[in-house]
């Protein structure tokens, strides 16, 4: 997995134009339920991010991408939580790992709609919490509200987090 971060990243360093549908394809799949279990893709936004301040990549574009991938993401795994409730347990991948889905209701029945945010930040919850949120039927708007703007947030987070390292590693390399 690594070796197709590093790989993406250089596409994308190489072809600057095809970094917003990158990272929108990368969010999307990240936050959606069963693809995010199987291809976590946060380390390949990461690395995208540290591109941004060193190669010219424009943050904007970037960023409402990885947002808009992100809450669509969420947006899909809800709808198929609230369309196939009890049946999305025995789905693959999810079968294989049965307490996730457990973890993901019990989050969402104790935190409610601010559910959404914090679970947009911890991995296997990213994918679970909405589809647990359509499961349980949380009302529809504030589900969204949550979704989209933890969504900018959390893209907003890694691609930062991503030019943060590269400018402590440039940094680094110039200093010692």
């Amino acid at each position: 997995m690594e070796d197709f971060g590093r790989a993406l990243a250089d596409f994308v360093r190489d072809h600057q134009a095809w970094a917003a549908p990158i990272v929108l394809l990368l969010a999307f799949g990240e936050s959606l339920a069963f693809i995010s279990l199987l291809i976590p893709a946060w380390g390949a936004l990461v690395a995208i991010g540290a591109l941004i301040g060193v190669s010219g990549i424009s943050f904007w574009p970037v960023w409402i991408a990885g947002g808009l991938g992100a809450a669509l993401g969420d947006w899909v795994s809800y709808w198929f939580g609230f369309r196939y409730k009890e049946h999305v347990a025995q789905m693959w991948p999810l079968s294989r790992y049965p307490g996730l889905l457990e973890r993901g209701e019990a989050f969402v029945k104790t935190w409610g709609v601010p559910s959404i945010f914090i679970g947009r930040f911890f991995g296997p919850l990213r994918a679970s919490v909405p589809l647990a949120a359509g499961i349980f039927e949380m009302p529809y708007g504030r589900f969204q509200i949550a979704n989209f703007v933890s969504a900018l947030v959390w893209s907003a987070v890694l691609l930062l987090f991503g030019d943060g390292l590269a400018k402590l590693a440039e940094w680094l390399w110039r200093t010692v």
